[in-house]
Order: structure tokens, then C-alpha cells, then sequence
């Protein structure tokens, strides 16, 4: 008897590659929906990663968290801060360090925004349970533990 490959290997893709292209997607439904909001993709995700971090958060910290080189974040950090949503303050306890900072039009701009993203994430869950959705999440978290210790495993790390 011919047994069927299990449903993940079935996928057009490997099923890494798939959340790749549903990140992508949902990353879009996002930029589009907050777009009457004035952000851009690097916009909008810069101040989640911030409200995330929390206020006073470090421009290298927030670079870490966003996955990308300080000179990438730069630009974005001068467009929000040009758009008087954040302010920079250097750190008192290390002078060449820069923290980072909500304005009050930044927080209500931050405010519109998690409103939107909820939204959007009530419309990306729709008709999933939360079942699957746990499911999800807790399989997501492993795979990422999984990762990181592939990635140091291969990089020679201990």
C-alpha cells in the first residue's frame, strides 16, 4: 500500500517558503491598509518594533530587532523623526549611543496604527480557529528555536 506524503510536503513550495510568501502577503495587507496613515513598510514597522522594545530603545537595538544594518535604519529613523513621530536623545550613559522616543503625535499616530492592525489581523484569522491558530504559534516559536540553533550550529558556535 502507497502511503500519501504528509499535507506540508505537498506544498508548491517547502513549507519554510510558504511563510515566506504569507509573511510577504500579510506584511502587504498591512502597508496597504495604514497607507491613508502616511507610513511606509520600513515606517510602520520601525514604530511597532519600537512600541515593542519600549521607549528609550537603542537605534542598534532596534536595527537588531528589525533584522538589518544601522546605515538601512538610518534613513528611516530621520523620515520618522522628520515626521516628528519619534525623537532621538543621546544616551546619557553612552555618548555615541542614540535612544529613541515616541512624540505625543507619535503615540497617537502609533495608537491608529495598532487600530489597523488589528483589523487586518481579525481579516488574516478569519475562519481559523483558535486551535489552529495556537497550533500555529506554538509550531512558528519552535521552528524559530530550531533555526537558531541550526544557524549556530553551522556557524560553528557554541
Amino acid at each position: 500500500m502507497i502511503s500519501s506524503p504528509p499535507f506540508h510536503e505537498t506544498l508548491d513550495l517547502s513549507l519554510c517558503g510558504s511563510m515566506g510568501r504569507v509573511f510577504r502577503l500579510c506584511r502587504d495587507a498591512v502597508t496597504l491598509a495604514v497607507e491613508p496613515l502616511g507610513l511606509t513598510q520600513s515606517r510602520w514597522t520601525a514604530m511597532i518594533h519600537i512600541h515593542h522594545l519600549k521607549q528609550g530603545v537603542t537605534q542598534q537595538e532596534l536595527a537588531s530587532s528589525l533584522g538589518i544594518e544601522m546605515p538601512s535604519l538610518t534613513r528611516t529613523v530621520k523620515q520618522l523623526e522628520q515626521q516628528a513621530i519619534i525623537v532621538r536623545r543621546i544616551d546619557s550613559d553612552d555618548k555615541r549611543s542614540r535612544k529613541i522616543y515616541f512624540t505625543e503625535q507619535g503615540l497617537l499616530l502609533l495608537d491608529a496604527l495598532k487600530d489597523i492592525m488589528a483589523e487586518v489581523k481579525t481579516q488574516l484569522y478569519a475562519e481559523l480557529t483558535t486551535q489552529q491558530l495556537d497550533t500555529m504559534a506554538y509550531g512558528l516559536v519552535q521552528m524559530e528555536a530550531n533555526a537558531r540553533r541550526c544557524i549556530s550550529h553551522f556557524s560553528g558556535e557554541k
